[in-house]
């Protein structure tokens, strides 16, 4: 992932409501989820509903398709780990985090006066 992309990425889940629809998508798995149910889960009304879902779509973390006479919704699981991987592209600087290892910020040693 570029920084232009990780950039329209966050700025696109910087918002409440883009947020809130993406972790939704996201624990709907691979079935995604109708407008008309993402709306009346978080109570957002479907005309500004319709303006996060393009944005969300636009930057490609998530993916729509027509079924019958819905949109459907699902989260770009793809996306989501070239995000979150250029995230962490140096995390521990450089060395193998592990699973059960967090990453930890140096130790500064501070001088007294």
């Amino acid at each position: 992932m570029q920084a232009v992309a990780a950039i329209e990425a966050l700025s696109a889940l910087a918002q409440e409501h883009r947020l809130a629809v993406f972790r939704l998508l996201v624990q709907a798995g691979e079935q995604g989820m109708a407008a008309g149910a993402i709306a009346d889960a978080l109570g957002v009304p479907n005309s500004s509903l319709s303006f996060h879902l393009a944005q969300l779509n636009r930057v490609g973390l998530i993916s729509q398709e027509r079924r019958h006479r819905s949109l459907i919704y699902r989260a770009n699981y793809a996306e989501m780990n070239a995000l979150v991987g250029y995230l962490m592209e140096n995390c521990c600087a450089g060395a193998d985090c592990g699973n059960d290892v967090g990453c930890e910020a140096p130790t500064i040693e501070r001088k007294s006066a």
